[in-house]
């Protein structure tokens, strides 16, 4: 197998067309291609999985360990013939500015990959040559395939930026891309638009096949790529019985499409069964569920359409109130609470497990890595018990009832320490907190040992 990482000089340089389209025009040549995406992210991850077929992961070198890291992708890329790692930010852009922590550029090495540099050449000439000299010479254990512009103004364009490597850096140009807004997806927030919401239509792959197959050298790339040896790590014991303990609803649809993939393979891994519903669109609960999932999304552009279905929600509440283990984060956490107020004043009635209100604001309102600490024991974990994640939102709490517990000791990665978090209403937790449940395995075997309490005291019951 080979591999490689698609990494840029900056944000917004292009990384993810040209992951995208290199994964598609790979697919075309019959090649299967393991997707990955180093950094928190749920949006981009979704349209790797389109694009290939292949669930993508998420690797990072902040909230996982480098055994972890490692593990993931070996397992998820062994029957691959290529694996396409689209990085985060800038190459070499991480934890602080003094380590490669959390970086793109130690992720590659980590994984033992070479890097595809992105650069955005619009309004550069000769200057190129110089940000890709400095690139390369920045790091010598980094290994480059190569370099491809972006944002070109015309083939002339080209021709020069290739004048200038010539004599003055190491790596080879693969090629450029005019600028073409023909393959802009939609940005919302702080990305792209779901896969849920914009699946990438028919036309636009093509589009974006036959631009990277006319301006980019797959037959030089794939020279320079190099069978892929990652060093001998000890394979993580796998928990799955292969029984099927307990029924977890996993809220899944327009609203609630924020999930890491491990996180739901490590429940099922504990036993349970992962039942996916639509708070939108479903009018009662699957049956016979022993534990809820809610995760991130968008739910203030499902507003209308959640307070729509009261049958459903008044089903959570009820589910809350008699004690059944409910775990939600950051939208979902949203949806848990009272209610929900959009931009324009309007109130829309959410679940109600939480006596909260939440409020939506036209500028963001938290974004970084959070560590949480466990202060109370949860359906989650033990008191004392550490699990890493992110935390983004464009909303905040404006309503909170100061008699319901709290769980989590929050600080960012830098040990900055945040105001206490993670709300308790009997076994409902939830928090804006997105949590990466590889940080801590036993997350999810608590979890599915909380469902089986509950799923214990309903069979008393009966």
């Amino acid at each position: 197998m080979k591999g490689l990482v698609v990494a840029g000089t900056k944000s917004g340089c292009g990384k993810t067309t040209v992951s995208l389209g290199l994964m598609a025009a790979l697919n075309k040549r019959g090649l299967k291609v393991a997707p990955f995406k180093v950094g928190p992210d749920f949006i981009d991850p979704g349209h790797h999985t389109q694009i290939t077929g292949c669930v993508c992961r998420n690797l990072d070198g902040w909230m996982l360990s480098k055994s972890y890291n490692l593990e993931c992708f070996r397992r998820c890329s062994e029957s691959a013939d290529i694996a396409i790692v689209e990085g985060v930010m800038g190459l070499f852009d991480g934890y602080d500015g003094r380590s490669e922590a959390g970086s793109t550029a130690q992720m590659a090495k980590w994984l033992n990959l070479p890097v595809v540099l992105m650069v955005d050449a619009k309004s550069m000439a000769r200057s190129a040559a110089a940000v890709v000299s400095g690139f390369e010479c920045f790091d010598k254990d980094l290994v480059f395939a190569g370099v491809i512009f972006n944002n070109l103004g015309s083939r002339r364009h080209l021709h020069y930026l290739q004048e200038a490597l010539t004599d003055n850096v190491q790596m080879s140009c693969l090629g450029g891309i005019l600028y073409d807004d023909k393959i802009s997806i939609p940005e919302r927030h702080l990305g792209l638009v779901t896969q849920q919401d914009h699946l990438i239509p028919d036309k636009n792959i093509k589009t974006l096949v036959n631009i990277i197959e006319a301006n980019i050298d797959l037959d030089e790339l794939l020279k320079n790529l190099r069978h892929v040896t990652l060093p001998e790590q000890e394979r993580q014991r796998s928990f799955d019985t292969g029984e099927k303990k307990v029924r977890i609803g996993v809220a899944r649809d327009n609203a609630f499409c924020f999930y890491y993939q491990d996180n739901l393979d490590l429940l099922e891994q504990k036993g349970a069964e992962l039942i996916f519903f639509s708070p939108i669109s479903d009018k009662h609960l699957p049956p016979e569920l022993d534990g809820l999932y809610f995760g991130g999304g968008y739910p203030e552009l499902n507003a209308h359409r959640l307070a729509n279905n009261a049958a459903l929600r008044k089903e959570i509440k009820k589910s809350c109130a008699n004690g059944m283990p409910i775990y939600g984060e950051c939208g979902g956490f949203m949806y848990l609470c009272e209610e929900l107020w959009d931009q324009n004043g309007i109130r829309y009635p959410m679940s109600g497990c939480f006596p909260f209100t939440t409020k939506m604001f036209a500028r963001l309102k938290a974004l970084g890595y959070r560590e949480i600490t466990l202060t109370k024991d949860t359906i989650i974990g033990q008191s004392g018990q550490r699990i890493r994640g992110h935390e983004f939102h464009y909303s905040e709490l404006t309503k909170v009832t100061a008699d319901v517990v709290t769980a989590y000791n929050i600080s960012d990665r830098v040990g900055m320490k945040k105001p206490p978090d993670g709300y308790l209403v009997n076994r409902t937790l939830g928090s804006y907190n997105h949590l990466h449940f590889g940080s801590q395995r036993e997350a999810a075997k608590n979890f599915v040992e909380s469902c089986l309490t509950y799923q214990g005291e309903k069979e008393k019951s009966v």
